[in-house]
């Protein structure tokens, strides 16, 4: 690992982005449930990869409190 850059949405860590050997390709490593369908996706945009995340965290809250 290369370098790694922490995901944390409203005090969570939901998992970290990660920097492969190419320095451009970037991983998630999912460490919280609620995303782990994104564990190990690898975009060469993690901006894009993180608005997803942080969509999908909120949206699985969201569900969770209202049922």
């Amino acid at each position: 690992m290369l370098e790694s850059q922490i995901v944390e949405i409203d005090g969570t860590f939901l998992g970290a982005l990660i920097l492969e050997a190419d320095r451009k390709t970037r991983r998630f490593y999912a460490a919280h449930d609620s995303v782990r369908d994104f564990h190990n996706y690898t975009v060469s945009a993690a901006g894009d990869l993180m608005n997803q995340v942080v969509r999908h965290y909120r949206c699985a809250r969201a569900y969770a409190a209202i049922g």
